[in-house]
Formats: C-alpha cells, sequence, structure tokens
C-alpha cells in the first residue's frame, strides 16, 4: 500500500527552477568526488539485461522485474534491471580492471513491486559502483575506509550545497557512526528493524549498520538481501557475521531515517556456496554470472548503490522524492501532497 508523510508546516526552501539548479549541481559534484575518492572510472550501463542468466539482481527475493520479448531474438525475454551488482563485477573482469581501481555508472530501474510514498518510486537512480579489492582487504576495516570515504565526499557535497543556497545549513555529523544489526537488535530489542533504524539515526546523525542479510539472535534477519552479491555470512570482528551494510542519515524534514546507501565486500566462492545452501536456491550454480564467479573468471570487489534522488532530496530539504524525479503517482496522492506543500513533478 502507498503511504504518505505530511510534515507539518512543510513549505519547500527552493522553487522548481532552484531545485533542478540544485540538482545537477549536487550530481555533477558528488559523482565527482565518488570517483575520486575510489579511483572509479565511468563505464555505460544497461538497462535491460537477458532473463535466465543470473545477472539481473534478485534484491529480497520477492521482487518481480519489468520483462518484455524481443522479437529478433526469437522473443527471447528482456529484464529491466533492478540493480547493477552483478553486471558490474562481470565489467570489471571483462574491463581487466586492476586491484585497487573501479567503475561506476549512472543506474536506472523499474521497480513495480514498491510501495509508493515519500521515499519509494517506481523509478529508481542511483549510482552503482564497484572496486577490485585483494583477497587480503576482506576484512571488516576495509569496509569501514571504503565507507569513511564515500561519507566523505557526502559531506562535501552538503557544504557544496550551503553554498549555493545559504538557507539550507548542514546537518551532517563529521564523523559517520558504525554499529552491528545484531548491537542495534540488543540496543533496542523491543523495536522493529525500522524502529531500530530511526533510533540509531536521530542519536547519531548517520550512521553504517552492518550485516545486513544475516540472521539475528531473534532468528530474525535486519533486512532482506539475496545471496549472491553482497557477504553477508561471513564471521568478521568480535564473532559477528557479515561484510556489508546500509548507510543511513537523520532527515530532520520527514523525521525519520533515510537510507542513501547500500554497499558491501561482494561474495566470494566459499560464501556464493554457503549463502546459497542457506538460501535454498543451490540451482543458481548453473546460471551464467554463478558459473564464471565459482570457476574463478570474476575478481573479488567490493560495491554498492548509492540513490541520486534521495541525495538531492536529502540535500535540498524535500519532504517528497517526487519533488526530485518525475514518475507515477496516485492522483489521490498528487492532491494530498500538493495541498501539504509537495508539488510532485
Amino acid at each position: 500500500m502507498s503511504y504518505l508523510i505530511k510534515p507539518a508546516g512543510y513549505k519547500a526552501l527552493l522553487n522548481l527552477s532552484q531545485t533542478e539548479m540544485g540538482i545537477k549541481k549536487i550530481k555533477d559534484f558528488f559523482q565527482q568526488n565518488l570517483s575520486s575518492e575510489l579511483r572509479l572510472r565511468r563505464v555505460t550501463a544497461p538497462l535491460f539485461v537477458l532473463k535466465g542468466m543470473g545477472i539481473n539482481d534478485d534484491l529480497n527475493g520477492t521482487e518481480r522485474a519489468v520483462t518484455f520479448p524481443i522479437k529478433d531474438l526469437d522473443d527471447s525475454k528482456a529484464e529491466i534491471v533492478h540493480s547493477l551488482a552483478k553486471w558490474k563485477r562481470l565489467t570489471l573482469a571483462d574491463y581487466n580492471i586492476e586491484e585497487g581501481y573501479g567503475i561506476y555508472t549512472d543506474m536506472n530501474a523499474i521497480r513495480s513491486d514498491e510501495e509508493l510514498g515519500n521515499l519509494h518510486s517506481l523509478y529508481v537512480d542511483q549510482w552503482d559502483w564497484e572496486r577490485v579489492m585483494s583477497p587480503k582487504e576482506r576484512n571488516i576495516e576495509f569496509l569501514k575506509e571504503i565507507v569513511r570515504r564515500i561519507y566523505a565526499a557526502m559531506v562535501r557535497t552538503e557544504y557544496l550545497v550551503y553554498e549555493m543556497f545559504p538557507q539550507i545549513r548542514p546537518s551532517l555529523p563529521q564523523q559517520i557512526h558504525f554499529i552491528h544489526s545484531e548491537d542495534l537488535l540488543q540496543k533496542y530489542p523491543t523495536f522493529t528493524p525500522k524502529e531500530r533504524e530511526d533510533a540509531i539515526a536521530k542519536e547519531y546523525g548517520a550512521v553504517f549498520i552492518i550485516g545486513i542479510g544475516c540472521q539475528l539472535s531473534n532468528g530474525q534477519k535486519h533486512d532482506g538481501r539475496a545471496p549472491d552479491y553482497d557477504d553477508w555470512s561471513t564471521v568478521a570482528e568480535n564473532g559477528q557475521v557479515g561484510l556489508n551494510g546500509d548507510l543511513l542519515v537523520w532527515d530532520d524534514v520527514l523525521n525519520r531515517s533515510m537510507e542513501l546507501s547500500s554497499m558491501g565486500i561482494r561474495v566470494d566462492k566459499e560464501a556464493l556456496l554457503r549463502q546459497l545452501k542457506a538460501c535454498n536456491a543451490e540451482e543458481k550454480k548453473e546460471l551464467y554470472f554463478h558459473k564464471r564467479l565459482l570457476s574463478g573468471e570474476l575478481p573479488q570487489s567490493i560495491g554498492g548503490g548509492i540513490g541520486q534522488s534521495r541525495l538531492c532530496m536529502f540535500y535540498l530539504r524535500k519532504a517528497h522524492i517526487g519533488e526530485i524525479q518525475a514518475s507515477i503517482w496516485p492522483e489521490e496522492m498528487r492532491q494530498e501532497a500538493r495541498a501539504a506543500g509537495m508539488l510532485l513533478i
């Protein structure tokens, strides 16, 4: 079901012209900083991939991909990408990217099963990035170092926005806080995962939650993850599990946490086999991507996605993602949003 958060007394700080100008500046500046911080070069990415090759991402495993037949390929089915986690790793191999370097791209997707609201749209746009790493970097400290570099680019971008629009004052802390999803559960044992995210993000302003997809002590997962890209099963520091996580910030406009990025060290052969078995998905071993990984053709890597519209929404202090991007919304939501000061594009 769709939802609409209506912040009391909300009034957009920028008009449409200023908003479009801000979006352009933010996107240009942030991707340059991201490229510099992680030593990434831009590549061109597909909007769709062939169905049945294991290249498209399953996300939580329940989302249906938008599909269509290709006339010139005997009506073989193509799928609109959900994200490019596995495609990027194939590209690292095919482009022979060196260790310590990587790629980034503009990823555009359609997620038809999305619950529409202030933070969720049918249209998804993000920077997808992937970097070659060495086996010795397969640890939690390396993950944290990459997170800190990305967060540093986010902080610099917020100051750029402040220089452009002085009425938008910076709110991000200088440092990001790290916490494992199990420690977060112990800190707030009676809260739902979303309530835990809100509480920790409000306390620290910016937080990276480690171990998304692993089973916690209460028998549940903080959130779902497909078994074939992020490594959420390797034992890391203090015996805790997972080499991946989500980056969240506290959004004062909506008075809740906002996830801006999901990232992680990717599965190696052992983690892939372990996670496919845990998810009863061992049949995927026969798919194109999985065969190449299991045969040792793909490099070890770390990667993730950073939401473009969400990042702009946060920086420009917008209450609805539809104030940043053009998409389809229920007509009732459009009317309610307009009455609450949110003009959906």
